[in-house]
C-alpha cells in the first residue's frame, strides 16, 4: 500500500463537499481545480515557443523529438476540455482560459511551421505522431469557436498540412486506426482535403472487432483490456461530435448502443475506493479509465444514474490524488502511484501519463447537468457482493462490499495476434486475477514471470509461462482456459486446463496438469505489495496466507488433489523488492510439490481479502470450502456460505488435445 498523501498539485482543491458528493466529496470545481493544477505544473517544462514539452523521464522509443511533441499534444486536450468547459470565458478577475488558448495557439503556431526550430515530427506510416494528431484534432474541435477560427490563416493552412500526412499513410491496424478517423474527420469539417474512405475503412474495422456485449479487442486477437475504455468505444463518439451531419446516423446508433453495453458492465472495474482493476496496458494513464463514462453522457448513451457516473469518474480522480499522484512537482509519473517503469512499455516517453486527460471530458458537460447536479449515488460494488460472467473476453467479475475489492478472473485476453503468428507474454495479460487492489509482480528482467496467480511447472532455467489462453467457457460465475507451458504448442506432452469458479472473496481453481513425473508444480495467489512494511507471512504443508499491515490478505490453499496424489507438497510465500507496482516489498503466498506424471487433478482455493472478519482468523481462511469428485460427470465445490457449485467435469478432463478455440 503506498501511503496517502493530500492532492500535490501547483494550487490547492477547493474544500470538500460531502452533501453533493457524500461518498467521494468531490464537485465540478474539484475536476476544474485538478486540470488547473495539471496544466500549471507543466507550464515551466516548455520549449521557449511552447510548441513541445520535455518531462523529466525515460524517453520513448519514438525518441526526444516525439516525446515533445505528445507532451504538447496530451496536455492541449486538457487544456481544451477545460477552454470549452469554460465556454472561452474566465472567471471575473482571472485570466487563467485566456493565458491556455493564447499559450496553445502559440504552441500550434510553431510546432505545425516545418521551418521552425520547434516545429513538429511529420506525420508517417505507422509513426508516433499519428496518436498526438488525434488529441490534436479533437482539441482544436472542441475550442474552435474560441482557438481555431481565430488563428491566422498561414497558421490554419500549416496545421492543416500537418494533419493531412494522415491522407494515404498507413497506421496500425488496431485503436490506431481510429486517430486517422479524428484527424481525417477534422480535415473534412474545415474543408480541407481527406479521404472519406480511409474514414470509412477505419470505423468499419470496429464491427470487425467487436466480440459482443459491449466488448472489442484491440485488433485482431483476443486483446480486451482498457483500451476498450479509453479508445475503443471513445473515439466514435468523439468523431460524432466532429463530423456532425456527416455521420450515418444508423452508424451512430450502433456505436452509442455498444458503449451504453459496455458502461453496464464497466462501473464493476471501480473498488469503492475508486482503484481501477489493474489489468493491461498504458496503464500509467491511470484514471483515464473514467473517460467512456463521461462520454456515455456527452452521447446520450449512458444506462448509469447521473449521481453514479460522478460518483465513479469523481472516485478515480481522487483515488490517485489520495496516493500521490500527481506527485509533488505536480507532475504524472511514468507508473501507477509511484513511478514504476515495468508497468510501462516501450513506446511510453515522459509525457504518455498525460492521456488521463480523457478523464476530463466531463467538463464538456454543462454545470448544470444532472451529473454534475444530482448528489452521488453508490456504485454497485459499494452496496453488495456482485459476480459476474463477461462471456466475450473470457472473464469472471466478483466483488465484495465489506471490503470494496473488485477481481477480475482471466480465461480469454492474452494480447496474442490470431494463430500462427507468434507473440511476447505480458504479466498484465497472462495472469489468472487481477484486482483493484493488487498488481501483478513484473520483475525488471522480462525474461523472468512473477509466481503470483499463475500455475506453472518449474524448471532449472526458471518457470514456465502461460503464454497464448485457448478460452474454453465463461457463464454462470465459471470460466475455463487451458495453455502448453511450453513455448512449442504443437510438439510439448504437457498442459494445463484450468476452471475458475467464484463466489464472494473466494475463488476455487481446478487444474488437470499433464506433465512428466518429478515436474515441480507451483500455483500462486494473490501478490500484494506495500512501501513500507514487508507483508507477514505464515504457511503450513499445504497453505500460504500473506498479509499486508492494513489487513489486506492473499492465501492459497491446497484442496482436493494436492495432499493425496502429489509428493512433498509445501506452502511458501515468496518475497520480491521492486517488482509491484503497488509497493516495493511484495509477497504471494505460494503451494509446490512434485508430480507423479500422466494427468492430475488438482483444486486450490485462491483468496483476496481486506474484510476483518476473514482476513484475522488465519484458521477460519482455510478452512470451510471443500471440493470432491461426485462421479465421473462432475466436481462438486463448497463454498464456506454453504453454497454448492458443480463442474462439469469434461472441462478439467481434457482429450489428448484440446480444440483452437
Amino acid at each position: 500500500m503506498t501511503a496517502t498523501r493530500p492532492f500535490a498539485v501547483a494550487g490547492s482543491l477547493p474544500m470538500l463537499d460531502h452533501h453533493l458528493s457524500p461518498i467521494t466529496g468531490y464537485t465540478r470545481a474539484h475536476w476544474e481545480t485538478a486540470a488547473d493544477n495539471l496544466l500549471t505544473a507543466l507550464r515551466p517544462y516548455a520549449s521557449p515557443h511552447l510548441a513541445q514539452y520535455h518531462l523529466p523521464g525515460r524517453s520513448g522509443r519514438s525518441g526526444r523529438w516525439s516525446d515533445g511533441l505528445e507532451g504538447y499534444a496530451r496536455s492541449f486536450l486538457l487544456a481544451a476540455l477545460r477552454i470549452a468547459g469554460a465556454r472561452g470565458t474566465d472567471q471575473p478577475g482571472s485570466t487563467a482560459i485566456q493565458d491556455l488558448i493564447e499559450r496553445y495557439a502559440t504552441g500550434l503556431a510553431t510546432g505545425s511551421d516545418p521551418g521552425h526550430p520547434e516545429h513538429w515530427p511529420p506525420i508517417t506510416d505507422r509513426g508516433q505522431p499519428m496518436v498526438e494528431a488525434a488529441s490534436i484534432a479533437i482539441a482544436l474541435h472542441e475550442t474552435r469557436p474560441w482557438l481555431w477560427d481565430h488563428l491566422p490563416d498561414a497558421v490554419q493552412q500549416n496545421v492543416a498540412a500537418w494533419l493531412g500526412g494522415f491522407v494515404e499513410a498507413t497506421a496500425n491496424d488496431n485503436n490506431w486506426r481510429l486517430f486517422q478517423v479524428i484527424a481525417e474527420e477534422f480535415l473534412a469539417s474545415i474543408g480541407e482535403p481527406h479521404n472519406r474512405a480511409e474514414i470509412d475503412a477505419g470505423l468499419a474495422r470496429l464491427d470487425d472487432w467487436y466480440r459482443g456485449g459491449g466488448w472489442y479487442t484491440d485488433g485482431d486477437g483476443k486483446k480486451f483490456d482498457y483500451y476498450n475504455a479509453w479508445a475503443l468505444h471513445l473515439y466514435p463518439i468523439l468523431w460524432q461530435r466532429i463530423a456532425g451531419p456527416r455521420a450515418d446516423p444508423a452508424l451512430v446508433a450502433i456505436h452509442r448502443s455498444r458503449l451504453r453495453e459496455f458502461l453496464d458492465v464497466h462501473q464493476y472495474f471501480f473498488g469503492s475506493d475508486g482503484a481501477p482493476v489493474h489489468q493491461g496496458r498504458s496503464l500509467t494513464y491511470r484514471y483515464a479509465a473514467a473517460a467512456p463514462l463521461w462520454a456515455g453522457v456527452l452521447a446520450d448513451s449512458n444506462p448509469l444514474p447521473a449521481g453514479r457516473i460522478r460518483r465513479l469518474a469523481s472516485g478515480a480522480l481522487k483515488h490517485f490524488a489520495d496516493h500521490g499522484v500527481p506527485d509533488e512537482r505536480g507532475l504524472l509519473s511514468l507508473g501507477w502511484y509511484r513511478p514504476f517503469l515495468p508497468a510501462t512499455q516501450s513506446y511510453s516517453g515522459p509525457a504518455s501519463p498525460y492521456w488521463a486527460s480523457k478523464a476530463f471530458l466531463g467538463l464538456l458537460v454543462p454545470p448544470d447537468h444532472a451529473v454534475w447536479t444530482a448528489p452521488e449515488e453508490p456504485s454497485p460494488v459499494d452496496t453488495e457482493d456482485r459476480r459476474l460472467t463477461l462471456a466475450a473476453p473470457g472473464w469472471l467479475l466478483h466483488s465484495t462490499a465489506a471490503d470494496g475489492i473488485v477481481r477480475l478472473v482471466n480465461h480469454g485476453s492474452d494480447q496474442f495476434p490470431p494463430l500462427p503468428a507468434a507473440g511476447d507474454e505480458s504479466p498484465h495479460y497472462s495472469r489468472l486475477g487481477y484486482s483493484s487492489a493488487t498488481a501483478p509482480d513484473t520483475p525488471p528482467d522480462p525474461t523472468q514471470s512473477g509466481a503470483d496467480n499463475h500455475i506453472a511447472l518449474v524448471h532449472v532455467s526458471g518457470s514456465s509461462r502461460r503464454g497464448r489462453i485457448h478460452p474454453l467457457y465463461a457463464k454462470d460465475g465459471q470460466a475455463g482456459s487451458w495453455h502448453k507451458p511450453s513455448a512449442d504448442e504443437e510438439g510439448a506432452p504437457e498442459q494445463i486446463s484450468t476452471v475458475s469458479i467464484v463466489r464472494g472473496p473466494w475463488e476455487v481453481r481446478l487444474h488437470r496438469v499433464r506433465a512428466p513425473a518429478g515436474s515441480l508444480v507451483r500455483e500462486g495467489g494473490w501478490a500484494i505489495a506495500d512501501d513500507g512494511a514487508t507483508p507477514t507471512a505464515e504457511s503450513g504443508p499445504h497453505w500460504a496466507i500473506a498479509r499486508r499491515e492494513d489487513g489486506l490478505t492473499s492465501a492459497s490453499i491446497g484442496l482436493l488433489g494436492w495432499m493425496d496424489t502429489l509428493a512433498d507438497v509445501r506452502g511458501d510465500v515468496i518475497r520480491a523488492q521492486g517488482h509491484n507496482a503497488y509497493g516495493h516489498h511484495s509477497a504471494t503466498p505460494c503451494l509446490a510439490a512434485r508430480h507423479p506424471g500422466g494427468s492430475r487433478l488438482l483444486a486450490t482455493l485462491v483468496v483476496l481479502t481486506a474484510d476483518p472478519d476473514l482476513s484475522a482468523d488465519t484458521r477460519s481462511l482455510r478452512s470451510g470450502t471443500n471440493v470432491r469428485l461426485v462421479d465421473d460427470a462432475e466436481v462438486e465445490v463448497i463454498f464456506p456460505d454453504g453454497t454448492i457449485e458443480y463442474v462439469p467435469n469434461h472441462w478439467v478432463t481434457p482429450p489428448p488435445s484440446y480444440p483452437q478455440v
